[in-house]
């Protein structure tokens, strides 16, 4: 097949994307949308105070134009391309919620934790149903890089409970990884190029070029969102766009098979995750903090490092996951 409908989800949505800047980025201005900045965070922050967020939607229009053009009929796993649309802007709507609370209506929290977990759980409820019983993806998994050790691979089947309770972990882990990620400008949204490129790629081997539709679409969002979110940020994404992108990753992996992949292809969220999960546990147990400001990337900033440092660094730790997680499909079944 010509997958020339690939390239072109990608540039659709950077154009789209690049397109809405001029526009979004001075109405979010006007209806005074700006970022609330904590002061317990790093203080060379609180010059970023009032820079319009919710930016997010900006790249979404984006991708759910480049979907409704070219995910139609007769295009291979138009269906799984579809659901994970359906899921990223699900995961977006949330997120667009959550901003609108506390920007809009000014209530510091935004969506209660619950409100937000059901939200959440809905749409990877939906996401786990139709995979199983609509699209015969079965709830079966291969182990990544076990092919260099047998042809074919290591597989395990965990049953459909399991894998239910896999699929919300897969989805609320990643969407709430990238938004931890989501604290320094154009961090987010560059190491998002990377990881989306990849599960470009693990779909089309997978045959399934709706997805592939789908995560060119986000890796052109993010490129053109960079354009406005590189610092100094003129706009940022918010929830509505971390959480997004977040449901994408997490989509695509249950619609490709390749959720364990994702802990490696994704293994800059699960870094910053991690720091804050530590940092918790290690100053309710002995009062101290291992890191010194969580999630990681205020740790280097809190060392020394530049803000565009800390970026480019983690820019190349997320090329190099996608690299490694890519090797891991080898000799798999």
């Amino acid at each position: 097949m010509d997958y020339t409908v690939v390239w072109l989800a990608a540039g659709i949505s950077l154009f789209v994307t690049l397109a809405l800047g001029p526009i979004a980025i001075p109405l979010l201005r006007r209806l005074k949308f700006g970022q609330t900045i904590r002061a317990e965070g790093p203080s060379g922050h609180m010059v970023k105070s009032g820079t319009p967020t919710m930016g997010g939607i900006m790249f979404l229009i984006g991708i759910a134009v480049a979907g409704a053009v070219l995910l139609r009929s007769g295009v291979p796993g138009r269906a799984e391309g579809l659901v994970v649309l359906a899921v990223t802007l699900g995961y977006g709507l949330i997120g667009f919620l959550d901003d609108f609370i506390k920007v809009v209506l000014k209530r510091n929290l935004g969506l209660k934790a619950r409100e937000k977990i059901l939200g959440q759980l809905i749409f990877a409820t939906f996401l786990a149903v139709v995979a199983v019983f609509q699209m015969g993806r079965g709830t079966d998994y291969l182990i990544p890089f076990s092919g260099f050790l047998t042809p074919g691979g290591i597989g395990f089947d965990l049953g459909w409970w399991p894998f239910f309770a896999l699929t919300v972990f897969v989805l609320l882990g990643t969407s709430n990884g990238v938004n931890l990620t989501d604290g320094l400008d154009g961090l987010a949204a560059g190491a998002t190029v990377f990881t989306s490129a990849a599960f470009v790629l693990l779909a089309l081997l997978s045959g399934k070029v709706g997805t592939a539709i789908v995560l060119a679409a986000v890796t052109g969002g993010c490129l053109g969102f960079l354009f406005y979110n590189r610092h100094p940020a003129k706009v940022f994404m918010g929830d509505t766009g971390s959480l997004a992108l977040g449901g994408a990753l997490g989509a695509a992996a249950v619609v490709t098979r390749s959720e364990l992949l994702l802990v490696v292809i994704g293994g800059l969220y699960v870094l910053e995750t991690l720091s804050v999960i530590i940092q918790v546990i290690s100053f309710k147990t002995t009062g101290k903090r291992v890191f010194r400001m969580s999630p990681l990337h205020h740790h280097f900033e809190l060392s020394g490092w530049s803000e565009r440092k800390v970026v480019g660094f983690f820019w190349l730790l997320s090329f190099l996951f996608s690299v490694i997680g890519l090797l891991g499909i080898r000799g798999l079944g």
